[in-house]
């Protein structure tokens, strides 16, 4: 597969009662590969988020955080995707994952929502069509259905917040990879950074 990435998407919640809590996990990893790459992200109404443009190898790449709430995400996502004529396979959604341990991030294609309101809607949004990419940020699962959401609406602890900025920073090393359009490549690279134990034991 050679999809080449031209809109990497955070989900989260606006406001600050829920800044850098875990469902913001994505939301925090945007803001991070704008900082890393010098990109400001500007407040766009019309695109119902905030929007920020930089160039690696030639080839655009956008970064939205959307200011809707995350089980609306859909909407900024097809406002940008529109009009700038992004194709939904070119779209990287960045999005917290309690099925992952933490620490470990992977990259998909495609697929269903599983349970991920922000997923959901941008499907949605879409007409039902799902071709689009997720970068999976693991947090853990708290154990029992019940803690889910204070879990995820929580800020997590020192220690854990280290783990998540050593990903972020292994993210920002495979985006080169993931706009020149070689998927495997970066999927291989990320998986091997972030594979279960790496990152927490202080690699």
């Amino acid at each position: 597969m050679s999809t080449a990435i031209r809109l990497m998407v955070g989900l989260g919640n606006p406001g600050a009662e829920y800044e850098h809590t875990r469902h913001n996990a994505g939301a925090d990893c945007v803001s991070f590969l704008a900082d890393a790459l010098g990109v400001s992200l500007k407040a766009e109404k019309k695109f119902f988020g905030r929007l920020g443009r930089t160039s690696l190898g030639g080839e655009d790449l956008r970064f939205l955080i959307p200011e809707t709430f995350y089980n609306a995400t859909g909407r900024a996502v097809l406002a940008v995707a529109q009009f700038y004529r992004i194709p939904l396979e070119s779209i990287a959604l960045l999005h917290d994952e309690l099925d992952l341990p933490l620490g470990v991030a992977k990259l998909k294609f495609g697929g269903g929502h599983g349970g991920n309101n922000g997923l959901r809607d941008t499907i949605n949004a879409f007409g039902g069509k799902n071709a689009f990419a997720r970068l999976r940020l693991g947090v853990g699962h708290p154990g029992h259905k019940d803690r889910v959401t204070g879990y995820l609406l929580s800020r997590p602890p020192a220690g854990e917040r280290d783990v998540l900025a050593t990903v972020f920073e292994e993210v920002r090393a495979v985006l080169p990879t993931l706009v020149a359009g070689q998927w495997e490549r970066a999927a291989t690279a990320l998986h091997s950074a972030t594979r279960p134990g790496t990152l927490s034991e202080g690699k």
